[in-house]
């Protein structure tokens, strides 16, 4: 099946995480489970921040869009993966997958997009506390709110470009629990320079600036801190920054499946890559 070119795909077929019957609820429960959670706190979330005054603040404005974009981002991924344990069925139509993977990166790239904008917040609110609430105003925070959003359909759409273009597929086995672009880029039939051209430019253009945004935000605030003469100032700086520390979990993840499939190609280690950074870290 590898070596043939298919055409006319009608289908996908997702892998197991495990083919043991006998694991199977335990895996169906356990991934429900932390799916229920994870939505229940992220909607008492925004219950909270939508009920109290002193909390409509940008900080807590970007944290409910966040919220909101985690709740889309598990939900597109997971309840489809419970949904196949449940039922044995690894089957997913072809329209089902592109729809899939489309939302799949909307919403991934909406995560990376406004942990970036957090990260530029915390700096303004830091080291610019005068200004602060100058430019940090409610039409400025919607823009760059609605801008993460226009630069997640982009990148969204640039992947449903790239695989329409190609009618030929080398496989149907999907090597991961849901259609992650990366995987769909590997099924097709084109040369791997052409495929790790697409790969690159889009983490690059997508994810490295993010980083770099975070990574330069992140400098400045340290630095800032450090000049801080008193060490109670210091600490209560430094457990602002603290809820940030997922983002290492969640770049680190995600883009050691994205580009690291682009090197070497490991199904196990990608899935569980890829559970980390779409359930674990929403969680």
């Amino acid at each position: 099946m590898a070596t043939q070119n298919l055409t006319h795909i009608l289908e996908f077929y997702f892998m197991e995480f495990s083919g043991d019957p006998e694991l199977q609820p335990f895996l169906f429960g356990l991934f429900l489970s932390m799916y229920l959670v994870t939505v229940l706190m992220i909607l008492l979330i925004i219950l909270a921040i939508s009920s109290d005054s002193h909390l409509h603040t940008p900080m807590y404005f970007f944290l409910s869009s966040l919220s909101l974009a985690d709740i889309f981002f598990i939900s597109t991924t997971v309840s489809k993966m419970i949904v196949n344990i449940q039922t044995h069925n690894r089957v997913i139509s072809y329209v089902g997958c592109l729809t899939q993977m489309s939302l799949f990166a909307i919403f991934a790239c909406m995560d990376d997009m406004l942990l970036t904008v957090m990260a530029f917040d915390h700096f303004m609110a830091i080291c610019h506390p005068l200004h602060y609430s100058v430019i940090m105003n409610p039409p400025f925070c919607g823009l760059l709110v609605l801008t993460s959003f226009l630069v997640s359909l982009l990148d969204s759409q640039l992947h449903n470009l790239t695989i329409l273009q190609f009618t030929n597929f080398k496989d149907v086995e999907v090597s991961n629990c849901f259609c992650d672009p990366s995987e769909l880029l590997n099924l097709l039939c084109s040369d791997n320079f052409s495929k790790n051209i697409v790969k690159y430019f889009v983490g690059t253009m997508f994810g490295i600036f993010s980083i770099s945004g975070i990574f330069f935000s992140y400098y400045k605030i340290i630095s800032f801190i450090l000049k801080i003469p008193s060490s109670g100032g210091k600490f209560k700086a430094f457990s602002t920054c603290g809820s940030h520390l997922s983002v290492c979990l969640f770049y680190g993840t995600g883009f050691g499946v994205y580009l690291g499939s682009a090197v070497s190609h490991s199904p196990r280690k990608g899935a569980v890559a890829s559970v980390m950074y779409t359930v674990v870290t929403p969680c």
